[in-house]
């Protein structure tokens, strides 16, 4: 998921693979990229940086920009570490309700993260929140984890990946997972993000009951 991506980040360390020498490099120009924007970002708001400026912080061309992002906005939410999150899934008990199977891989990962990531979780759902462009593109990265729940679901239950009762269930998750960020962000991270995707989950568990 896109905004979870700093937490399966970090939760994937331990255990991940070492990557070939062509792919950490593209992993280090990913992330000198997007670290050099979301600087940017901060010093000079979003509209205001475009992706010239973003490739000369990186020092790397504009076409490698848009080589591994499409579009400004894909910057903030596309991560490479995105399919730890399908895996996180696909390691929980087949017979386990999704809702905690996704609470504990989400909560569990949020816990490990570094200051540093926590800093750069909160700039990314701050403009999420704030940013219209940034939104419009959201949709599409939420169909694609809609997909992806849906997926693991299906495998789960034996019923079809795009059955309604399975696409119902899979957009509610991440609907509660992302108002469970919004809010957090909206407050200030007053409160415990974990704490409050434990409530938001806890609505989902009990069926939607106050």
């Amino acid at each position: 998921m896109t905004f979870m991506a700093s937490a399966q980040r970090s939760a994937a360390r331990p255990t991940a693979p070492k990557a070939g020498l062509r792919e950490r490099k593209k992993i280090q120009t990913r992330q000198a990229i997007r670290r050099a924007a979301y600087r940017l970002f901060e010093e000079q708001g979003y509209d205001a940086t475009p992706v010239d400026r973003i490739a000369e912080a990186a020092d790397v061309s504009p076409s490698t920009v848009f080589r591994y992002f499409p579009t400004k906005e894909d910057i903030v939410l596309t991560d490479e570490y995105d399919p730890m999150l399908e895996a996180g899934l696909r390691a929980r008990p087949s017979d386990e309700p999704m809702i905690e199977s996704l609470r504990h891989v989400t909560v569990e990962a949020l816990r490990r993260i570094t200051v540093e990531e926590r800093t750069e979780l909160v700039q990314r759902a701050r403009l999420m929140r704030e940013v219209p462009a940034i939104r419009g593109r959201m949709a599409e990265n939420t169909a694609r984890d809609t997909d992806m729940i849906s997926a693991v679901l299906a495998e789960r239950s034996g019923r079809p990946a795009d059955g309604l009762e399975i696409r119902v269930i899979a957009a509610a998750l991440l609907a509660a997972l992302q108002e469970a960020l919004m809010r957090w962000v909206a407050d200030g991270q007053r409160d415990d993000l974990e704490e409050l995707i434990d409530r938001a989950m806890d609505v989902l568990a009990r069926g939607l009951r106050i």
